[in-house]
């Protein structure tokens, strides 16, 4: 990973601006997302608004990027494009080098709020997910066990959800999109919701669960040492009509211990610029 050290060259901060990897993929691979010069346009009673407008982004396989912006700059917007919800009004989304037309099931979505259903314990929610794709039981059992052991949820398996706290209930909604083992993991302020503490731990077990599964990873987030925390790479985008201001390379080590991580320069640095960034938005509104 690209260090955040002021040094970068003319081209490689264009690259960084257009939302493009510095330098070209190892593996010479399509990256994981592609969103080429994207534009979101709605029409209201009383006029057309553009919601995002010239975005270009690309997310190699196994990356993790969080986006952050002021409310309504188009964020969770976004996601929605890459998971097929919504189609662009012009430009193209691609998603592991296919072109997304439709709601694509290659896919996991973690929400704000886990959606649990209250009728059922906490591996049969889980286990939802694998009766709506027609999974085999038998490697959606094994998935489940392995899920609820990765996410500290052995002996909470049975367990219904008011029987649990907030953060339980979000690690039950992280497995659930996990469970298919998607390619791409789409999360929409999945601990905003949650209190601080928890949140913290929940940044830990994150993290640590994307270093197992390599799975390709865009989080919209309002938290700046969240997102600092978590990502490779960090997104700024502008008010509405949002386009990606800068791409702020993080520079930290994919094992992160939480307490150390902040107290480096790498995090400080970082934080720092997505914060003047964010600062200049509000300035400017």
């Amino acid at each position: 990973m690209s260090g955040m050290n002021g040094t970068r060259g003319p081209d490689m901060a264009k690259d960084a601006v257009a939302g493009r990897p510095a330098g070209p993929d190892p593996a010479g691979a399509a990256p994981a997302v592609r969103i080429d010069d994207v534009a979101v346009r709605f029409r209201t009673k009383k006029k057309d608004v553009t919601a995002l407008q010239d975005i270009r982004i690309d997310v190699r396989d196994g990356e993790f990027v969080a986006i952050v912006g002021p409310s309504g700059c188009g964020k969770s917007t976004l996601l929605k494009l890459v998971a097929g919800l919504l189609q662009p009004s012009s430009g193209e989304v691609q998603l592991r080098g296919e072109r997304v037309r439709g709601p694509r099931h290659d896919i996991g979505y973690v929400f704000q709020r886990a959606a649990l259903l209250e009728w059922r314990s906490a591996r049969r929610n889980i286990l939802l997910q694998a009766e709506m794709r027609g999974m085999p039981a038998a490697q959606a059992r094994a998935r489940t066990d392995e899920l609820i052991a990765m996410t500290g949820l052995t002996g909470f398996d049975d367990a219904y959800p008011h029987e649990l706290s907030g953060g339980m209930q979000q690690r039950v909604a992280l497995c659930r999109a996990l469970l298919h083992e998607p390619p791409v993991l789409l999360m929409d302020e999945p601990f905003g919701a949650l209190d601080a503490l928890t949140r913290e731990q929940l940044n830990v077990e994150l993290n640590r669960i994307w270093r197992r599964t390599s799975t390709t990873v865009l989080l919209v987030t309002h938290s700046i040492p969240e997102a600092v925390y978590l990502a490779d790479r960090v997104l700024v985008m502008s008010p509405r009509p949002g386009t990606v201001t800068e791409v702020i390379d993080v520079g930290l080590p994919a094992e992160r211990d939480y307490a150390q991580t902040l107290a480096t320069p790498e995090f400080r640095a970082a934080t720092g610029r997505v914060r003047e960034l964010l600062g200049a938005v509000s300035a400017h509104d």
